[in-house]
């Protein structure tokens, strides 16, 4: 039997963290990447609303810069060996409109958060919730939404907008997310949640179960 969870929703001051849009996730030239067009549309649409109401986004990448950096990870998968400063695989997908002001966190393990200042950057910029889509549900985007709990942040993920190479680890993943650790809504559900910071009382919650 499932627990009782409380539906957070978003705050004032969402951000959007999207999670390796890289050419190397996006692109099935790439050893890593797989074929996605709906996964990229659907972030494109969550990215126009972020920018529309000055609202800030995150962007990760991976990027190995020494041998030294996450072996054993690197030795579990070998094909993240490509993702190299001087690699095409570790650019944001030219799909996406990603502008001056869209910080951009590079990392070497699943999390965003782990090694990384993004915590930081977050509570310099007044972040009380946040929007986690990318790539793979089952591997980063998790890892990402995970931590973002842990670092006490309500975490939304849009269904559409996140993708996984296995349809059943992407929606093990999201119902196990959706249990304990995130909201999962659709991503129309999330559109219509996005706050305008010019407009006064926000925020949804309620007891939900499965």
């Amino acid at each position: 039997m499932d627990l009782e969870r409380n539906r957070l929703g978003l705050g004032r001051r969402p951000a959007l963290i999207l999670v390796d849009m890289i050419k190397g996730f996006t692109d099935p030239a790439c050893p890593l990447g797989y074929r996605c067009p709906d996964v990229v549309e659907a972030n494109s649409r969550l990215l126009h609303e972020f920018h529309r109401l000055q609202l800030p986004v995150y962007f990760t990448t991976v990027v190995y810069h020494r041998g030294d950096q996450a072996t054993v990870f690197r030795r579990r998968l070998e094909a993240l060996n490509v993702l190299t400063p001087d690699s095409e695989w570790v650019h944001v997908d030219a799909r996406l409109d990603r502008r001056p002001g869209d910080e951009l966190i590079e990392k070497q393990w699943a999390s965003g958060f782990f090694q990384t200042d993004l915590d930081q950057r977050l509570r310099n910029r007044g972040v009380d919730s946040l929007v986690v889509t990318g790539l793979t549900t089952s591997g980063c985007v998790r890892a990402t939404a995970v931590d973002g709990l842990q670092y006490n942040y309500p975490v939304v993920i849009p269904r559409e907008a996140v993708g996984d190479r296995n349809p059943q680890a992407h929606a093990a993943n999201l119902f196990d997310l959706h249990a304990k650790y995130a909201d999962v809504m659709s991503l129309e559900e999330v559109l219509a949640e996005i706050p305008d910071p010019d407009s006064a009382g926000h925020g949804a919650s309620g007891v939900t179960g499965s």
